[in-house]
């Protein structure tokens, strides 16, 4: 009651009943996503205790959308209050220990003093950041649609399952928004409309809207005339589009200035020795490594960190791959365990995607294991890998 008679704040809300359960549920995510707070219900705006008619009924509806209709679900704490005059109240204890969460049709809400509303894409990339962003790939992308998806790759993907799961969608007619929704669980409904994902615009999004709508999943390619980023910039490139489009524009990139091998070439395989000369050499690679730290680099970028884009630095004698990678809970131990092929995907619905057959792009197979392999005996020196200040780093010899 101390509470109650300070009024609402950002953690207090007050309820005479419990009559929208639509709105509730929007409360709740608000209240969760914010850090907390309490709903007292039987309690008007002017802090007057008015009771419930069936404060059972309220604590059971209560517990169904803190189950039902909120993502990931919330464990509700709930005390009913009886007074000496009979009345009774019900408090519902809200925590966000698993945030950021959302309505059942995707939205996402935050308190802020006694008003909600509905969370922008910055505060919701902060919220994203206050946690390990396991499940950045399946948030819905704000202002997307499903006229942003490149209908001629999403059904060329799903044709490849010919016979099975792309005869049962062809039969029922599905829209690509439903395709993506129900059978890839790559959007969702919100309001009646389709939104796909962060994985479904990434993978399936036609380039000019995956540049407007997700900026941050951009790639910077430099070449350097020298060994540091200190040297001269030779050129320098913003990469933009969806993965299948980053991924053969980065490896065009590459190929611009650095020849790629199956096997390493021989020393003289021009018909002269090695000189010295005014011109550094092209340098060589393999080329299965370079594909495959540029797709591991696609696929495992930590979406929710702003501000540190993906770059592929080139210089005279090394290629460099950098990528946003929250480092806290992953170096040093996940980074050794990565190296004996020990996954630590964040976006695993996408990677797996991205590396089917089906998805139309020639990859090597093997990880990260099997570059550091195929790195080191191409050039004769190991590959280098670096993990600080929320970047990963991964650095390729020449040859």
């Amino acid at each position: 009651m101390r509470m109650v008679r300070g009024g609402e704040d950002t953690f207090l809300e007050l309820k005479v009943k419990l009559s929208n359960t639509e709105k509730i549920a929007q409360e709740i995510v608000a209240l969760a996503n914010t850090g907390g707070g309490v709903i007292v219900f039987g309690v008007n705006d002017q802090m007057r205790v008015e009771g419930l008619d069936d404060a059972e009924g309220v604590q059971e509806e209560l517990v169904r959308i803190c189950r039902e209709e909120i993502e990931p679900a919330i464990v509700p704490l709930i005390d009913r209050i009886a007074f000496d005059s009979g009345r009774r109240i019900v408090a519902l204890d809200v925590e966000g220990r698993r945030r950021p969460y959302r309505t059942r049709d995707g939205r996402y809400y935050m308190r802020f003093g006694a008003e909600k509303r509905e969370a922008s894409r910055e505060e919701l990339s902060a919220l994203m950041d206050d946690a390990r962003p396991l499940n950045y790939e399946n948030v819905p992308v704000m202002g997307a649609s499903a006229s942003d998806i490149d209908e001629a790759h999403l059904w060329s993907y799903l044709r490849e399952f010919e016979g099975d799961a792309f005869d049962s969608a062809r039969e029922a007619n599905y829209p690509t928004g439903d395709v993506l929704r129900r059978d890839l669980l790559l959007a969702a409904s919100r309001e009646g409309d389709v939104v796909p994902t962060v994985a479904g615009l990434l993978l399936f999004g036609r380039d000019e809207r995956v540049h407007e709508l997700v900026p941050r999943s951009n790639l910077v390619a430099a070449r350097f005339a020298g060994e540091t980023t200190q040297s001269e910039v030779i050129e320098r490139v913003t990469l933009a589009g969806n993965l299948h489009t980053l991924y053969e524009a980065a490896l065009r990139f590459i190929s611009k200035y650095a020849d790629l091998w199956e096997t390493r070439p021989r020393r003289n395989f021009q018909g002269t020795e090695a000189t010295e000369a005014a011109l550094v050499a092209r340098s060589n690679y393999h080329r299965g490594a370079v594909s495959e730290a540029v797709a591991n680099a696609l696929i495992h970028r930590d979406l929710a960190l702003r501000d540190i884009p993906t770059r592929v630095h080139i210089f005279d004698r090394s290629i460099e791959i950098i990528n946003a990678r929250r480092t806290v809970g992953f170096a040093p131990l996940a980074q050794k365990a990565i190296r004996y092929g020990i996954p630590q995907r964040l976006n695993p619905q996408l990677a797996a995607i991205f590396y089917s057959p089906a998805y139309g792009l020639a990859l090597t197979h093997g990880g990260l294991p099997e570059l550091l392999r195929a790195a080191r005996t191409f050039s004769g020196q190991p590959a280098e890998l670096r993990a600080f200040n929320d970047e990963f780093r991964l650095r390729l010899h020449g040859a």
